[in-house]
């Protein structure tokens, strides 16, 4: 069986991969094609947008998987079954099931290395990509915030305007509100902001008093903070829900949650980082029923039109059931699992009438 299990390995990896190489490659110069019109901006050249785009391609490789995973099995069993050895495998006494279960288990083992590049690798280069264009679209040393008003953050009663990243923790142009109840107490206004021991400093500062019989201004040369908000959450911020860890979102997730704010946009981004194996594992099962039964004998062509639209029909799915669910405040868990679990009962389904 070890023979067997490496004779079907090894096809179901040179399907996956070139498939993964193919859809890499075409998304890799979308993205190329897209940058071209940043370059100019300043210091924005054709080498900067090919590192940018060169810095994408973990993301690119962690999003498209489940469907290189989807189409690389249907072109490597299909192949088998064309050439009939499926059904030599099965007429020694290898069942349908057991080649699954080999399938699935290579599958699985790539989902999990695929994992890993989305939580360690792809956020730090999204970062880094991030962090590329803005220096070299910026005419001084400052990375500003998307947006005409920068960064805003709650902190208890206090409301936090981040304007700047001078460095790695330390921020320009801040303005602070604190608040006595639904009272507005304080303005803070403070040039830089430095995060050190768990605690910011705030330098060049002015601070206005208001007080319900008067308002009094007074200049500060540093003023102590104590915050939940630190560097690290803000640059998570940055960052799209997608293109974050799990790490980071659930950092997040208690951050918001602590300050009373809504963060299920974030926990159905975790919910569905959680899923991923999941995902990996109906996208082998959907591939199945095309090889076995009454659809083994369709074509190559025909095999690579049915992946694709099954893997756009999936994604599609998987995007309505997330958008529905923050629209209707559904439970973000079940938003990210119904897809995958209706789409693995359905081909679970449809397997058992293929075999």
């Amino acid at each position: 069986m070890r023979t067997l299990d490496s004779y079907i390995s090894r096809h179901i990896l040179s399907g996956i991969f070139l498939v993964l190489l193919i859809l890499v490659g075409l998304f890799t110069l979308f993205t190329l094609i897209d940058e071209i019109s940043e370059i100019g901006k300043y210091k924005y050249g054709l080498w900067q947008a090919i590192q940018y785009v060169i810095l994408s391609i973990p993301r690119q490789v962690y999003d498209l998987f489940p469907t290189a995973l989807l189409l690389g099995s249907l072109l490597s069993l299909g192949a088998l079954a064309n050439t009939s050895e499926l059904t030599a495998m099965r007429a020694a006494g290898v069942s349908v099931l057991r080649i699954i279960l080999s399938v699935l288990r290579i599958g699985m083992i790539l989902v999990l290395a695929t994992m890993l590049i989305g939580e360690i690798l792809a956020p730090y280069a999204d970062e880094l990509a991030k962090n590329l264009r803005i220096d070299a679209q910026s005419a001084s040393q400052q990375r500003y915030f998307q947006g005409r008003y920068g960064f805003w953050a709650r902190d208890g009663q206090s409301f936090i305007n981040i304007r700047s990243i001078l460095a790695e923790d330390t921020f320009g142009n801040i303005a602070l509100y604190q608040f006595d109840q639904q009272r507005l107490a304080a303005i803070i206004y403070a040039k830089t902001a430095h995060y050190h021991d768990a605690q910011w400093t705030l330098q060049q500062v002015e601070k206005i008093q208001i007080d319900p019989q008067q308002v009094t201004r007074q200049q500060l040369p540093e003023l102590t903070w104590n915050a939940v908000l630190n560097p690290e959450l803000v640059k998570i911020v940055i960052l799209r829900p997608d293109k974050l860890s799990s790490l980071d979102l659930h950092r997040y997730i208690d951050y918001l949650q602590h300050n009373n704010q809504r963060s299920a946009e974030y926990e159905l981004a975790f919910w569905r980082r959680i899923s991923y194996p999941l995902t990996g594992a109906t996208m082998i099962f959907l591939a199945v029923p095309f090889v076995f039964g009454s659809l083994r004998s369709i074509t190559i062509g025909q095999r690579i039109l049915v992946g694709a639209l099954l893997g756009i029909g999936f994604y599609m799915m998987n995007q309505i059931m997330g958008n529905i669910g923050l629209v209707y405040e559904f439970n973000p868990l079940l938003s990210a699992f119904l897809p995958p679990l209706l789409c693995l009962s359905g081909a679970i389904i449809l397997m058992r009438r293929a075999i």
